[in-house]
């Protein structure tokens, strides 16, 4: 029977990628540095290469302005952008940083002005994170175009993966959900419907959008826990990050949500309520939070939350899907929505 799919937009990002790892973790491929967990950090954001008795952990991430650069955001911001998504990957892992290498794309015509201000803005972050920018590429392109390849290193002991969340485990995240959705709302809207949000509100959800932070404190904290069984940062959106961990995973676990505890703030109900989105579709589907979303087990979560504030949303099922309690009690399977690339 002929496929339906012609063009990489029938896949999507998510999907494309699984295609190319079907061919490429071949078992075989072990070499001195790449051990067998190595090899399975593959379908994580970021890779572990064997240094002895720590990983390498690198990553990559290209942003391209007609994506992610809303003319909202200036080219300071653009340059902070593109070290913090990096950054995100290694503290999803619990890796402290090294360096990152960013390779540009730049418009003929661009200022120099602007260009000053994309490079302050990376050297400002990559202080932030305590790191260096240790190499990269400039070339020529129609598009502005940002490529960063980070660096970081974890004992082989503390590394966290999408993998190995277990059945009873609570399912937490490091901090509130959907500003970053609601600070695009804002910043998009042409029709001036916002008009009656204060300048505080305003400023608190459009900075969670053009300025996000990576949590790599937490992350190094987290990966000394000894308590945290899988992790990942939220990027795509919570309910597709949770399918990604579910994927990861070698045994059949499913994720449960209650609706209630989600950690979402009255300014995104607000500004749903203004904007006619459902609040929770905002929190659950539309990304950028940059918060890390992880299993701990159960027994231990008093003490690891006694170091560093979670949210507890749910818990760890063997259902294979992810379900939500709503606000009533009532069960229901949802299926996994975010941002995908190409699609």
């Amino acid at each position: 029977m002929p496929s339906n799919i012609d063009k990489i937009s029938d896949l999507g990002e998510k999907q494309l990628i699984k295609r190319l790892l079907s061919k490429s973790q071949d078992p075989q491929i072990k070499t001195l540095f790449l051990d067998e967990l190595s090899i399975k950090s593959f379908s994580d954001d970021a890779a572990l290469i064997d240094i002895g008795k720590n990983y390498l952990v690198t990553c990559s991430d290209m942003l391209m302005a007609y994506t992610h650069f809303p003319n909202e955001m200036s080219p300071y911001q653009i340059g902070q952008k593109v070290v913090t998504v990096n950054v995100s990957d290694l503290a999803a892992m619990g890796a402290e940083t090294i360096g990152i290498l960013i390779s540009m794309g730049l418009p003929r015509n661009m200022k120099l002005s602007e260009f000053d201000q994309i490079t302050d803005g990376i050297l400002d972050t990559c202080k932030k994170y305590d790191m260096a920018l240790i190499g990269g590429d400039t070339n020529e392109s129609k598009e502005l175009t940002l490529c960063g390849t980070c660096l970081g290193i974890v004992k082989k002991e503390n590394v966290l993966m999408r993998r190995g969340a277990c059945v009873g485990d609570i399912l937490a995240v490091t901090g509130p959900l959907g500003l970053a959705a609601a600070g695009f709302k804002v910043i998009m809207d042409a029709s001036h419907k916002f008009d009656s949000l204060s300048v505080e509100t305003k400023d608190l959800v459009t900075k969670h959008a053009l300025e996000p932070e990576a949590k790599l404190d937490m992350g190094i904290i987290l990966a000394n826990s000894d308590s945290v069984t899988s992790a990942t940062d939220i990027t795509d959106g919570l309910l597709s990050e949770l399918d990604e961990m579910i994927d990861a995973c070698e045994n059949s676990v499913g994720m449960v949500i209650n609706q209630e505890y989600l950690p979402i703030p009255k300014v995104v109900f607000d500004i749903a309520n203004i904007s006619g989105n459902n609040p929770f579709e905002m929190a659950l589907t539309y990304g950028e939070d940059f918060e890390l979303i992880l299993t701990v087990q159960p027994d231990l979560f008093d003490e690891l939350n006694s170091k560093i504030n979670l949210y507890k949303i749910g818990f760890v099922d063997s259902s294979g899907t992810i379900k939500m309690i709503d606000k009533e009690g009532n069960t229901n399977i949802i299926t996994p929505k975010g941002y995908d690339h190409l699609k």
